[in-house]
């Protein structure tokens, strides 16, 4: 007949075990927290790129904005030469005069249409500009909020640690996926 062997654990035993456990648990969740910190570092990376490249474009379309606010300038100002021509020739009687304003009032107009032209497609350009920062900046609002989760994440896995309370590393996972998932969407 074989003897059985029963072994009975001590408190001692039961109490390192717990601890061996815990262990683990931290060591896992300090492995999570450093991989979290290291994609949230590069989210962070991602998004102050989309808001630097934004911030250039607007700043370009502000300035072909005011380039055209010039060109609108100039261009009145021809307006404003052609009108006194144009009353310059109903004034003048000499027709040496007349023929010296009516070849200015053909200069200005010319002018005035060419500067139409650049004012014009300065400000298209100064609209086009604007609304590629508008596009350019979207990313950048989902990666920042990618980081929130992620930091979140990383609060979480903490506190997860702390409280030994295993169901806040799942809030934790879920927080992390989240983020990923989000930083992931600006990419696609």
């Amino acid at each position: 007949m074989a003897e059985e062997e029963y072994e009975i654990a001590g408190l001692h035993e039961k109490l390192l075990e717990e601890e061996a456990e815990k262990g683990q648990l931290a060591q896992k969740i300090a492995l999570l927290t450093a991989i979290l910190a290291t994609i949230g570092a590069v989210f962070s990376y991602q998004s102050g790129a989309k808001q630097n490249e934004a911030l250039f474009l607007k700043n370009q379309s502000i300035l072909k904005q005011s380039e055209a606010s010039d060109a609108w300038a100039y261009y009145q100002a021809k307006s404003t030469k052609a009108h006194l021509d144009q009353l310059a020739l109903v004034l003048v009687r000499d027709p040496a005069q007349q023929a010296r304003y009516q070849a200015d009032l053909q200069k200005q107009q010319t002018q005035q249409a060419e500067q139409l032209k650049k004012a014009q497609a300065l400000q298209e350009e100064s609209r086009q500009l604007s609304e590629e920062s508008e596009k350019v900046l979207r990313p950048h609002e989902r990666m920042a909020l990618a980081m929130t989760l992620i930091q979140i994440a990383v609060a979480m896995a903490s506190i997860t640690v702390l409280t030994q309370r295993r169901w806040l590393l799942a809030v934790s996972l879920v927080s992390a996926l989240g983020g990923i998932g989000l930083a992931l969407s600006t990419w696609l």
